[in-house]
């Protein structure tokens, strides 16, 4: 006979990432090898690039340290939001590559070939988890891990299919994932909530999700992780020509966004002059995303610092003004607030990086056109749209149609997978923003221990009276 712990979400849960785990592991074993860098026997001719091994590392840090914590914020749900996190990150790495690889291969027509895994896969792979953890935010607290990691499979599957569309149909660029990553993890997530939930409806549900001094302090340290950062983010697959003009328009873009956010926060709230920490922790980060698509390119300091100041203003008008509002409009329940930080910004990124690729004449990037927009140094190469290279008002129209794919896309699929997981099963209102259903600890118990006992208490008030009289 069947126990009934092992039928309970939780167990469900655990089955379902142990037996997927086996999966993973058969397909590595029938689809992917080494590359060729990783081969002892490799020609002296191969390229080596585990001088990205830094940035990879700032990266991992990122994915689950800053998210993780950046996450804490609500007050009943640090654990779940470190671990959950941790857990269904390290599933969304070894799913992304082989999916990133798949489509590659496809798109290649080299189905027959093996997966190659590098350190670039690694940083790709990371590159997905963001986005799955950017889509997490807009959901935390409101589903199961079983429903996660559900909507994580599919949503790497998407993911990645949109990111081949906009690079080998559309050639955009994107080197920070403005688009690819923010944008499209922000809307897909906000897609899921809206098909998957409503605002909390109670007092008890309300209570729970909010923060207090401890968590706000926690989720400050994921703030300050992503922001140190995230220059790496934006420049870890970035060519070494590259590289530099990455790091220096990101922390600029940055340091705009700081300060935007503080000056604009202390504006729009109803005490003026006095800080929200939803802000400061979010809205400080929103250059970063928003410069992602441009980071690489010849934009000047004052373009990245007139980026990041924008962002940083977007982001505190969608925490003050827009979330309320689509939340009493629509019903658009956003947990994490990531349209603000990852949705907005990421679009007005898409913008600036198609406006940064129509001013952008050859003479400007010299003999390395074809390393910042390969497609416009692709003159009489059939790999290339009509074997001709592109002048700079074709790449900046498709990077404008890449971004409208992603949002289409993002947004489609997110309302498919929302619908389809919530068909399967509903999270109890009752169980959100709530360690305690999932998690052993004196704290929680004593908690369950004292709403039992005032359960009892309601059913027979007379009885309790007595047990406790004598």
């Amino acid at each position: 006979m069947v126990s009934k712990a092992s039928d309970s979400p939780r167990m469900r849960f655990v089955w379902a990432t142990f037996l997927w785990q086996i999966v993973i592991i058969v397909l590595y074993g029938k689809c992917a090898e080494y590359g060729p860098a990783l081969d002892p026997t490799r020609s002296a001719g191969v390229v080596d690039n585990i001088d990205k091994y830094p940035m990879f590392q700032d990266v991992h840090v990122m994915i689950f340290v800053g998210f993780g914590f950046l996450m804490t914020f609500l007050k009943k749900y640090g654990y779940s939001a470190v671990s959950f996190n941790f857990i269904i990150s390290a599933l969304t790495v070894q799913w992304a590559i082989l999916v990133s690889g798949f489509w590659h291969n496809a798109w290649h027509n080299t189905l027959d070939k093996l997966i190659q895994l590098d350190i670039v896969s690694l940083i790709k792979a990371d590159f997905a988890a963001a986005a799955v953890m950017i889509s997490f935010g807009a959901i935390i607290g409101k589903v199961s891990p079983l429903q996660m990691f559900v909507i994580m499979i599919f949503e790497v599957i998407v993911l990645a299919l949109n990111e081949s569309i906009g690079v080998y149909e559309f050639y955009a660029v994107d080197m920070g994932g403005s688009m690819f990553v923010h944008t499209f993890g922000a809307y897909f997530g906000l897609a899921v909530s809206w098909a998957m939930t409503r605002p909390a409806k109670g007092a008890a549900n309300a209570a729970r999700n909010s923060s207090d001094r401890n968590s706000d302090m926690f989720a400050m340290i994921g703030t300050l992780f992503l922001w140190m950062f995230w220059p790496s983010f934006n420049g870890a697959l970035a060519p070494p020509t590259q590289q530099h003009r990455v790091v220096i328009n990101t922390v600029l873009a940055l340091s705009a966004s700081c300060v935007a956010a503080f000056f604009t926060d202390a504006f729009m709230r109803k005490k003026r002059g006095k800080f929200d920490m939803v802000s400061i922790q979010n809205a400080t980060l929103a250059g970063g995303v928003a410069v992602g698509s441009s980071s690489d390119l010849v934009i000047g300091p004052w373009g990245a610092l007139t980026i990041g100041i924008a962002a940083g203003v977007l982001s505190v008008v969608g925490y003050t003004r827009i979330q309320p509002y689509l939340q009493r409009t629509i019903g658009l329940d956003d947990t994490c607030g990531v349209h603000n930080l990852h949705g907005m910004p990421g679009v007005l990124g898409g913008i600036a990086g198609a406006i940064s690729a129509a001013t952008s004449p050859a003479t400007k990037y010299g003999q390395s056109i074809a390393e910042v927009f390969p497609a416009r140094g692709a003159e009489d190469d059939p790999a290339y749209p009509d074997g001709q290279g592109w002048d700079a008002h074709d790449q900046a129209m498709n990077q404008l149609y890449a971004l409208l794919t992603t949002l289409a896309i993002a947004i489609g699929s997110g309302l498919l997978v929302g619908w389809g997981v919530s068909k399967f099963g509903k999270f109890d209102e009752d169980l959100w923003y709530d360690d305690k259903h999932m998690w052993t600890h004196e704290d929680f118990e004593e908690e369950e221990a004292t709403a039992e006992e005032g359960q009892a208490m309601r059913r027979n008030p007379e009885r309790v009276t007595q047990n406790t009289s004598i």
